[in-house]
């Protein structure tokens, strides 16, 4: 059984199935009418479900997303920006805000506490939103796979960020790091291995983020923003990619593409391979069920992605995608999804 929470701009949709090449998938709508930014499930606990609004703060199921309860927190402010459940343990939660700050809870969201420090490193005065430049956040958090107090942050815009020591120190702009990081992710089987999708490009790390190179060759779309790796092979990469921000996000002017490479080549643009693309199509989100548990489920290839025409999937790395059985309205098609994770029992 597979359920994949895909987070829209007014609400979540629960979609199960029984299997990614299944037609028996079925739709329930939660949290309408919030203001969502993002999505954290794991395998190891999949009752739990967590999810970041803007305005109305965190929100927690404890049933699989049948229903969900706001928590109460003491964070800088209710706009929730991204999420991260720790591959080591699925108590261990984090959690970003706007302002940037970074949270961190120990009992599944019980209680939090304050990563201190982040805002206190010399470039923070650099940081920005653009849509509200007097601001920025915390656009994404991953836990290493193989150190549980390693933990990497983009902020939206200004750095790349990283803490060896679970938040007791930080390190920023690490020499090749991109400035706009908007999703990071990292492999369980390359100790070292980070990967960014950003809005100044893609860019790849094997030293835990303490460097990094940029492989651009054949990436004709730099507005970079979902990045997912195969989880038999690090060395091959999904990225979705548009020319800039509009292109990347607003319907109506929507041009984004899908990008795949492999180790020795540059970058292949996936054309008819069944997935959405091209003008009309906002920047896809990727997750894979294999790199949503402590141990992989299923390192075969297969990967969700969700635009504004659907949920779609692949079992082989992109060869081929097909769309996941779900209604999709013409409201859906007006959005940029925001997040997406998929889970499976």
């Amino acid at each position: 059984m597979a359920t994949a929470y895909v987070a829209l701009r007014d609400r979540l949709l629960v979609c199960r199935g029984s299997g990614p090449t299944a037609d028996d998938w079925t739709t329930a709508t939660r949290l309408e009418g919030h203001s969502l930014e993002c999505v954290a499930a794991s395998t190891d606990a999949p009752e739990r479900v967590f999810v970041g609004t803007f305005e109305d703060g965190l929100h927690r199921s404890s049933d699989g997303g049948e229903t969900f309860a706001p928590l109460e927190t003491d964070f800088v402010s209710q706009a929730v920006t991204s999420l991260a459940i720790s591959p080591h343990d699925p108590d261990v939660v984090y959690a970003g805000t706007e302002p940037s700050r970074v949270y961190r809870s120990a009992n599944g969201g019980d209680s939090w506490t304050l990563l201190e420090g982040l805002t206190d490193l010399p470039s923070e005065p650099e940081w920005y939103f653009p849509p509200r430049p007097h601001t920025h956040h915390t656009r994404w958090l991953e836990v290493d796979p193989f150190d549980p107090e390693r933990l990497y942050v983009g902020i939206e815009a200004g750095a790349f960020v990283y803490s060896p020591d679970g938040g007791e120190t930080w390190h920023e702009r690490p020499d090749g790091s991109r400035r706009d990081n908007h999703s990071l992710a990292t492999h369980p089987d390359r100790e070292g291995r980070i990967y960014s999708a950003a809005g100044d490009g893609y860019a790849e790390s094997d030293d835990g983020g303490e460097s990094w190179r940029r492989p651009q060759d054949g990436l004709e779309h730099t507005y970079c923003w979902s990045v997912v790796p195969h989880p038999a092979d690090p060395d091959r990469v999904l990225v979705s990619s548009a020319s800039g921000a509009s292109a990347a996000h607003t319907a109506e002017r929507a041009e984004s593409y899908v990008y795949r490479r492999t180790a020795g080549e540059g970058w292949h643009r996936l054309d008819d391979r069944g997935i959405p693309m091209g003008e009309g199509v906002v920047r896809t989100v990727f997750d894979d069920p294999a790199l949503n548990a402590s141990e992989a489920v299923a390192a075969d290839g297969v990967v969700y992605g969700v635009n504004n025409q659907g949920l779609f999937v692949t079992t082989n790395f992109g060869d081929r995608w097909r769309p996941v059985g779900i209604d999709w309205d013409d409201a859906l098609k007006a959005q940029a999804p925001r997040g997406l994770v998929v889970v499976e029992e």
